[in-house]
């Protein structure tokens, strides 16, 4: 079935005017902010970073932080209203866009597409998404990246039933990122994960130089 991209923006945003945004942090999620400042395999500024289903921005903001350009995007457009008056007036380099990350030609209008980006950053995007539609997206991902740009993600591997947010197996994951010819530098259970957010697994990748055809979208 066609997926309906006006549906799910409006059921996110509905999220967001009604506070069901119980995933919020209030702040990066703090294996990723830990890898990025520390690890010795954490990508290094400068570059065009993508953060997909940015939700109220923070990784994004962080990025910016650490010296990147960074371009949050996201279904929702309360959640880029909201990501705005968060971290707008102390980052006002960030791009903040409303698109469907499925809709290749939109994000094209946009300068977003193939070998344009240097690095994608995903956090509770690939948990929020239909698990059907998880193929395409880390397919997308590896198609916006540059040969040799990079995909850091963590992943919350969680096994209860329903979603979202959708749970996930670290073999499947592994297996996605492999078939999108992304190359795996990293793939290993979080540190630092806050309470609530039990099983994440933390991982990085690199684009290979030619990479598998890209699924389109029906």
């Amino acid at each position: 079935m066609e997926r309906d991209a006006a549906a799910v923006a409006e059921a996110w945003d509905a999220r967001y005017r009604e506070q069901r945004d119980g995933w919020e942090l209030g702040r990066p999620a703090p294996p990723l902010e830990a890898f990025l400042r520390r690890h010795p395999l954490a990508p290094r500024p400068p570059g065009v970073v993508l953060v997909p289903g940015c939700g109220r921005g923070h990784e994004a903001a962080l990025l910016a932080d650490l010296g990147f350009s960074a371009v949050g995007v996201d279904v929702s457009g309360e959640a880029v209203r909201r990501a705005r008056q968060l971290h707008g007036a102390r980052h006002p380099g960030i791009r903040w866009l409303q698109r469907d990350l499925f809709d290749g030609e939109g994000l094209a209008r946009q300068g977003l597409d193939s070998g344009s980006l240097d690095g994608v950053l995903e956090h509770t995007c690939f948990c929020a998404i239909d698990p059907a539609q998880r193929q395409a997206y880390i397919a997308t991902a590896a198609r916006l990246l540059r040969p040799g740009g990079w995909l850091l993600g963590l992943f919350w591997c969680h096994g209860r039933p329903g979603g979202p947010p959708w749970g996930s197996d670290p073999a499947a994951i592994a297996g996605l990122c492999r078939a999108a010819g992304l190359r795996q530098e990293l793939w290993q259970p979080a540190e630092d994960s806050v309470p609530q957010r039990e099983h994440e697994w933390i991982g990085l990748w690199r684009r290979e130089a030619l990479s598998p055809a890209v699924p389109q979208r029906a």
